[in-house]
């Protein structure tokens, strides 16, 4: 609910009835009333930060999106400023998640399923990028593919050439080379290459004939390591050649629900789970009521809010899987003598974020309200309708690149405070307020500021999902017209 206030008034947005804050869209001055609560504020209040709807006592949980987002660490009185001074976070080492699923469905949207041009695949699902990808086997030959790649002469109908630099591949053991492995096949897999091209250079760890065997079912791959071959822009480019040869020239109709979406928050600010991230989250649900899959991950900004999504897992076996991924993150936390409330960063605080419940409670917004049906590991391709959970830490590099890894088409990928970052596949940028849209137009792509001031969420969605059979139809990114497009790959053991 949002409450516009007069001049003698400030506006706030309370989002629960037995929520405990509000807060301010437009920030509030010492002495303004609350509209229509006859609440006085106590304090001047950036845009975004929350102020005290009722007393809180020390000690008390603070409520907000109808949930516990922390604990009074003193007495708050009504209209004072609910903030990281007088709020602490409830986290702790000791932790249960219970099984409650309740009865969740998938919503039938009206009207037909969207239809996007794209390009038909031998295996899987159509591609909405005509690319060719270099991915290096180990970070040595990163520049030196990237200098062959160069000189390369595209033909009309690929769209583009991309190295996937990284810096693993050698020095790497267990987990880490595994992970390294599963995650580079997991992009190889991706739709949006027409062909890949894996190149090592001979002698790491992650050696070339360990990926053949991962990949032995995918027709468009090809492999080679540069202390093998003699010439190694004729290898290169021969290979380029035939991938190219072999790609569709042309688009062709499909149902939007074939394209897998990835969904993620970055630079977030107080604003990005009241608009950006439900804005997402019913653009999620729309995908999945037509039968379409979402990938979802950011497993540290799910602490404090495990059981919102664990209440929408009807099989066992799945909520398992959830619990003990977020188990893992819990215990990678404790063994790096880290506590799992360590976030949100500075930049999310200023814009109005308290405590990681806070961040996770708005953060898992943008999964929407359907089933989840799925936990992934890196690499692992979605492939049921509904969410999936993926393994994955909140980083936006790693994330974004962990989703691509496991299908993901399109990226929606929210930001308060901006962030112009993103991975190989189309990564959506979706601004929580309409000043950052105005202010950094060659990074944002679409405004769920609107919100703020009452406009429809479900509007708001059916132009966020025509937005996106554009982008899947060819229409650019701000990032690809940047020309950005990075990966990155979780590392927690040793480098030798």
């Amino acid at each position: 609910m949002k409450e516009q206030g007069a001049d003698n008034e400030a506006g706030y947005i309370l989002l629960k009835p037995e929520d405990s804050v509000v807060v301010l869209p437009e920030g509030g001055r010492v002495g303004q009333v609350l509209s229509g609560t006859g609440i006085v504020l106590k304090e001047d209040i950036p845009a975004g930060h929350k102020a005290a709807a009722k007393s809180i006592r020390k000690g008390t949980d603070v409520i907000k999106y109808g949930f516990a987002m922390g604990r009074a660490s003193q007495d708050i009185a009504a209209g004072a400023m609910v903030h990281v001074h007088n709020v602490e976070s409830s986290l702790s080492a000791e932790w249960e998640l219970d099984w409650n699923p309740s009865e969740t469905s998938f919503q039938e949207p009206s009207g037909p399923v969207p239809v996007f041009s794209g390009y038909a695949r031998k295996q899987g699902a159509p591609g909405i990028r005509n690319e060719l990808w270099i991915i290096p086997m180990v970070g040595c030959v990163n520049d030196y593919v990237k200098f062959l790649a160069e000189a390369y002469s595209l033909p009309p109908w690929i769209e583009r050439i991309r190295v996937l630099s990284h810096p693993y591949g050698c020095s790497q053991l267990g987990e880490d080379l595994d992970r390294t492995a599963a995650v580079l096949e997991g992009l190889a897999r991706n739709p949006c290459a027409a062909g890949v091209v894996l190149v090592g250079l001979g002698c790491e760890n992650l050696q070339r004939v360990f990926m053949e065997t991962r990949l032995s079912d995918l027709q468009k791959a090809r492999f080679f390591s540069l202390q093998e071959v003699d010439d190694d822009r004729e290898q290169l480019y021969s290979y380029l050649d035939e991938l190219a040869e072999d790609a569709p020239k042309e688009r062709t109709p499909f149902p939007l629900s074939e394209v897998t979406v990835g969904v993620k928050c970055g630079g977030s600010d107080g604003f990005s789970g009241l608009s950006a991230n439900p804005l997402v989250g019913e653009a999620a649900d729309m995908i999945c009521g037509w039968g379409g899959r979402v990938v979802a991950t950011e497993i540290p900004e799910m602490f404090g809010a495990e059981h919102v999504i664990a209440s929408r897992i009807s099989d066992r076996d799945v909520f398992t899987a959830f619990k003990d991924t977020i188990g893992w993150f819990r215990h990678y936390y404790d063994s790096h003598n880290q506590p799992v409330y360590e976030n949100p960063s500075p930049g999310n605080k200023e814009g109005g974020i308290t405590t990681l419940e806070e961040k996770s409670l708005g953060a898992v917004n943008k999964c929407g309200s359907s089933p989840v049906n799925d936990v992934l590991s890196m690499g692992a391709q979605a492939r049921r309708r509904g969410v999936s959970v993926l393994f994955g830490p909140g980083n936006d590099l790693i994330s974004t690149s962990a989703m691509a890894a496991s299908g993901a088409q399109i990226i929606l990928f929210t930001t308060g405070r901006g962030n112009p970052y993103a991975t190989v596949v189309p990564t959506v940028k979706i601004s929580s307020n309409t000043n950052l849209f105005q202010r950094k137009p060659g990074w944002i792509d679409f405004d769920a500021g609107p919100l703020l001031s009452g406009a429809d969420r479900k509007d708001a969605a059916r132009s966020l999902i025509a937005f996106m059979t554009g982008i899947a139809s060819g229409r650019q990114t701000r990032n690809e017209e940047n020309r950005i497009g990075e990966i990155a790959i979780f590392r927690d053991g040793v480098t030798l």
